[in-house]
């Protein structure tokens, strides 16, 4: 691709090379693969079940070891929640007035509007309300519908529609009101606190920093009174040289008025760099929105079983390298360590002994297969929602343990279809992961990467139609090659709010 002088300047200050730039190009020319799926991961066959005797004893086990590890809290918390007020942004698009377009023809709107006291938010938008001489009640008596959601989106109020949703108030107890943010800074002082200290990392956009710095000073005291525990709660931002070009449908680079090349944020794949960059031995990974009021004893109890379930099964695969890094093996002990990392470990996708011409080699094999980056994943039952789930795949005649998203299965296969519908659990985005080896050594998560499994999607961009390309997902492509253990964990512990009526639903009041 021929660039000018100026793209080839804006491309260099993006920290990116002309050949990456490339390389993206042929990507939205070529397209990503689909993934092969050989079969869903169930209980007893990919996804780990345990019994309250096991619960039990993982918890006094997490208790006993806490306290030897670096613990880490890392939480994706970069998106805006424009998405989430996507239906209240449509009705002040169409809404007239009550008479032209009546609001129970905006059923969502309706909703938001009937149980308006509801949402852990009121008080606030009462209070700006105020400050402009009205009230919601008296707006609701007039039907003017379209000011209370100006309020809640724009500057005239609480501007919820450019905040992230870290920002958001969620939940309401008594007389507090509790933000994301904060419930990350509680979830933190309860299982993520190791010698007296909790340390999260929240992933931000750097034009939010000085609204994160301020809820940082503001409750961190609290916190660390409530704990009587060190908070250290760092920001990380998503890197310019992980962005991603965007093009028209002729697959020709985009540029905007001012003539400067389009580059956007590829996704949450982008965030591997960010991990990579946390230097811990435990890390918990939550997304941002995934926080609940209610039930949340069940919630702690299954981050601590899988941070048990991650010890007890690193510290097995730590004794097994040694063994191979030793000596070299007779056919019985390599029997014997196939034997363990299948029945103890419970991982099964690995090849046999006759596959490979000498012991040696299946030795040296069985080596790399073990020495990975390793995570531990709750899945929940899947009830109907929209997104990953865990799966086993096939490719280069391997087959492995994987998070897969609906865009990467090639649904006009109609196997393909009926495998991923197949699914009995879906992928929460709650994890466990250890991020170093059997020495202690820092992995370096880029080389773990599956570069193949990218996403591209069309967007819209100054009335035109682009195609825009994000990295392989954090836990799908971006975690393809690390060892996966999969746990089920119950449905409680899953409460994404993706719409504001979200919030409406039980465990969220």
């Amino acid at each position: 691709m021929l660039f000018s002088n100026e793209d080839l300047e804006q491309i260099k200050n993006h920290k990116l090379s002309v050949e990456q730039v490339d390389g993206q190009i042929n990507n939205f020319i070529n397209g990503f693969d689909s993934i092969v799926l050989y079969k869903a991961a169930t209980i007893g066959d990919g996804i780990k079940q345990y019994n309250e005797d096991d619960i039990a004893r993982l918890e006094s086990f997490y208790l006993e070891k806490k306290d030897d590890y670096k613990i880490v809290k890392f939480v994706p918390s970069s998106g805006a929640a424009t998405r989430m007020f996507k239906d209240l942004y449509s009705f002040l698009s169409n809404y007239v007035d009550e008479k032209t377009t009546p609001l129970s023809s905006f059923s969502y709107v309706k909703t938001t509007i009937d149980n308006i006291k509801q949402f852990a938010f009121y008080n606030k938008l009462e209070e700006k309300a105020k400050q402009n001489n009205t009230s919601i009640d008296s707006l609701i008596l007039a039907k003017d519908y379209k000011t209370i959601i100006e309020y809640i989106l724009t500057e005239k109020g609480l501007n919820y529609g450019k905040a992230p949703k870290a920002w958001i108030l969620f939940h309401k107890y008594n007389d507090k009101y509790l933000t994301p943010f904060e419930e990350h800074l509680e979830e933190g002082g309860i299982y993520c606190n190791s010698n007296n200290k909790v340390e999260i990392v929240f992933s931000i956009s750097k034009n939010h920093s000085k609204g994160f710095n301020n809820l940082k000073n503001e409750f961190l005291p609290y916190y660390e009174k409530k704990y009587k525990t060190k908070y250290d709660v760092y920001f990380s931002f998503q890197s310019s040289s992980t962005d991603t070009i965007a093009v028209d449908k002729g697959n020709n680079p985009i540029h905007d008025t001012d003539n400067n090349l389009l580059f956007r944020p590829s996704g949450h794949g982008a965030l591997i760099d960010n991990l990579n960059k946390i230097d811990a031995d435990i890390i918990f990974i939550k997304n941002i929105d995934n926080v609940t009021s209610k039930n949340k004893d069940i919630t702690y109890k299954y981050k601590k079983v899988l941070f048990a379930c991650l010890i007890e099964s690193k510290q097995k695969i730590n004794s097994l390298i040694n063994r191979l890094e030793k000596k070299d093996m007779s056919k019985q002990e390599l029997m014997s360590v196939l034997s363990m990392i299948k029945n103890q470990i419970g991982i099964n996708n690995i090849k046999n002994f006759t596959e490979f011409k000498t012991l040696k080699q299946y030795q040296k094999y069985l080596f790399a297969f073990l020495n990975r980056p390793i995570r531990v994943c709750g899945m929940v039952k899947n009830n109907g929602d929209v997104g990953g789930g865990p799966y086993w795949i096939k490719k280069d005649g391997e087959i492995s343990l994987q998070i897969v998203e609906g865009a990467q299965v090639n649904k006009n296969n109609q196997k393909q279809k009926d495998i991923f519908l197949s699914a009995t659990h879906f992928n929460p985005v709650d994890l466990v992961i250890s991020t170093k080896d059997y020495k202690g050594k820092k992995f370096n998560l880029l080389k773990y990467v599956d570069n193949s499994q990218g996403f591209i999607s069309e967007k819209t961009f100054e009335g035109q139609t682009i195609k825009v390309q994000e990295r392989p997902g954090l836990w799908n492509g971006g975690m393809k090659n690390w060892l996966s253990i999969f746990v089920e964990v119950p449905l409680q512990t899953f409460n994404p709010v993706k719409t504001v009526n979200d919030l409406l639903k039980e465990e969220h009041q």
